[in-house]
């Protein structure tokens, strides 16, 4: 006997073009309980356009949707439907469910204590609805989502503040089947984490778009792909897809191989034949089409192993010297100190409103800074990718808004990759290319804007939020093209896959203007955080208070002394690695030196790291 999985929702063979654009055809798959399913493709390929079919906000050209009697879908799309003049309080309980309408005439009910019947009428459906439960669960959602204050208008709301919102009101209100294109944008990396848990523990059906691949890994049991047209299917996290889809292609590749020779076999074949053609010779020819389309299909995804042959940077990048900045009441910085040194790759973490893209602007000189003083080498060229995104002229084709900010990027040994080589590397094929960028989807412009970046040449690249609507697939090429960039890297970014794989130390911004340099990625800094000692309560003796105070840990003197001299010997030694590593970058070694010097280079980074190691572990006993 078999158990059967409710069937939810079921999508049959839909399609939808816009005039001659075909987005997707043919498209089928079903939606159990329980199911925690992410959807995957490429921007344009039309995962928006897919969940607004199944949500009923869109129609498709074929097929149908069916789902099951009664079932409750909520929709967290990427434009919000809120009413500016509710506050937030009305928001979240002008929904349709019942136990959230008792709760709302209880708190009614609080505000007016000297009506003792209607308070006991609204304690009664309280205990009646078991309401208590519901009540404590989403005011912790509100909580952690960081909304303390309900009596806000919602007019006065970010528009990041009403995606939060909007995903509030779909948690608390625990629909059968959730949509969410996207719904960890806007959130800072405390509130992913939380996302991430619920979901987890919550037994509950998701059909999601996102690019969170920590999330895909922890969160999601099933994962479809739309690639090329076709639907795949695989029954697992994302490591599993991973897998499954290197072994697709690589079947795919073997097919490919014999079709092209039995292309050519059956091509030798056709220049043979006489005119006159039998029967069976007409089946053979339209086999042999059949198998030329086979034999001349190729993969639109791209590997990026560039020598990138940017500006050369001095030894002097960017030095920042006791620089202070605050707004109104807000301090972001106070007297902060740092010395970037050529080829750093440092990621910026903090919760939002402590200042992350401030500090971008202030050290690209778009703010100006209270105190304090920042110092720029003559030779540093940065390349800056802001939230903005871009703004195009009315009729302006994709590959002539790329060719506004350059032709080529210079590659080692004279090679060049050209404005459309760089488009076909972010998957905008020739075609696309010459379409129109008002045409261009929210996460195509994004890629297009990040292609104008990279096309000038910088040495030095700042990237606020560069994975905010992009697909898994884009993500993998910038993450390729990131990890051959040779200069300096300043990335602020929620994604903390994509943190881990690009960047070597961490800038934390902790808020009231304290900020801390790790040395490490942020799954280093998770695992770091994790371990710290937690506060001890000591409780003091004749009284009835307990004080919490951090047990402290000092140093002995051979410590200490052993601290100074390993900062002044890990200063030595970055100094040793620059030197080694830049005449392998300009081509000063002797050919029969080359395996001494890069053994000699290798010692040297095993000996920083080791000493770092040791930093690190003394200073955790010093802050204890």
């Amino acid at each position: 006997m078999f158990l059967c999985s409710m069937n939810y929702l079921t999508v049959e063979n839909i399609s939808k073009s816009y005039g001659e654009r075909v987005l997707f055809q043919g498209i089928s798959f079903g939606i159990n309980k329980d199911q925690k399913i992410a959807f995957v493709a490429k921007n344009g390929t039309g995962k928006t356009s897919i969940l607004n079919i199944i949500a009923g906000l869109d129609t498709s050209d074929t097929g149908q949707v069916s789902s099951r009697k009664g079932l409750q879908i909520a929709y967290l799309s990427q434009e919000d439907k809120l009413d500016d003049d509710s506050t937030i309080e009305q928001a979240v309980f002008s929904s349709d469910n019942p136990v959230l309408k008792v709760i709302e005439q209880y708190e009614v009910a609080l505000t007016d204590p000297e009506n003792a019947d209607t308070y006991q009428k609204a304690f009664e459906l309280m205990e009646l609805h078991n309401a208590w439960d519901f009540e404590t669960q989403y005011k912790q959602i509100l909580s952690k989502l960081k909304f303390p204050d309900l009596t806000l208008k919602i007019a006065t709301l970010s528009g990041g503040q009403k995606k939060r919102l909007a995903l509030a009101i779909i948690l608390i209100n625990k629909p059968d089947l959730l949509i969410l294109d996207e719904p960890t944008n806007h959130l800072d990396l405390e509130m992913i984490e939380w996302l991430e848990s619920y979901f987890k523990k919550e037994k509950i059906t998701l059909l999601m778009v996102t690019h969170d691949r920590y999330f895909l890994e922890r969160v999601c049991n099933e994962i479809i792909e739309l690639d090329e047209g076709v639907l795949h299917k695989y029954k697992g996290n994302y490591s599993y897809y991973l897998e499954k889809k290197e072994e697709r292609i690589a079947q795919e590749q073997t097919e490919l191989g014999k079709a092209k020779n039995l292309f050519k076999k059956e091509l030798d074949w056709m220049r043979r034949q006489p005119k006159a053609r039998t029967t069976k010779s007409k089946s053979r020819i339209d086999d042999f089409f059949e198998i030329k389309d086979k034999a001349h299909q190729r993969r639109s995804d791209h590997k990026v192993q560039l020598e990138i042959n940017m500006a050369r940077l001095g030894n002097k990048i960017l030095e920042l010297h006791k620089i202070s900045k605050s707004f109104d009441d807000l301090q972001i910085l106070n007297k902060f100190e740092y010395v970037f040194k050529k080829g750093e790759r440092i990621g910026i973490i903090g919760k939002n409103g402590t200042g992350k893209s401030s500090f971008l602007n202030i050290i690209t000189d778009k703010i100006p800074i209270d105190s304090g003083k920042i110092m720029l080498g003559e030779t540093v060229k940065y390349g800056y990718y802001t939230q903005k995104g871009i703004k195009a002229k009315e009729g302006q084709k994709v590959i002539d808004v790329i060719k506004e900010f350059g032709d080529y990027i210079p590659l080692a040994k004279g090679r060049k990759i050209t404005a459309t080589e760089l488009l076909e590397r972010f998957l905008f094929d020739r075609k696309k290319q010459y379409d129109f960028v008002e045409k261009l989807s929210g996460g195509e412009r994004k890629r297009l804007y990040l292609c104008t970046v990279l096309i000038q040449n910088p040495n030095f690249l700042i990237l606020d939020e560069p994975t905010n609507d992009l697909d898994v697939v884009t993500l993998n090429v910038l993450e390729n093209f990131l990890l051959d960039f040779p200069g300096n890297l300043l990335v602020v970014s929620h994604d903390r896959y994509f943190m881990d794989k690009v960047v070597d130390s961490l800038f934390v911004f902790r808020g009231d203007a304290v900020i801390e340099h790790f040395p490490g990625n942020y799954s280093d800094f998770r695992a770091y955080e994790d371990s710290a000692p937690k506060e001890k309560v000591v409780v003091q003796k004749n009284t009835n208070t307990q004080t919490k105070t951090p047990t402290k840990n000092t140093l002995s003197y051979n410590e200490k002394r052993e601290f100074e001299k390993l900062d002044k010997s890990i200063s030595k030694l970055n100094a040793e690695r620059i030197d080694l590593e830049s005449q392998f970058a300009n081509g000063e070694i002797d050919a029969t030196k080359i395996p001494e010097v890069s053994q000699n280079l290798q010692k040297v980074i095993t000996s920083i790291e080791q000493k770092e190691e040791r930093w690190l572990e003394l200073s955790m006993q010093m802050e204890g």
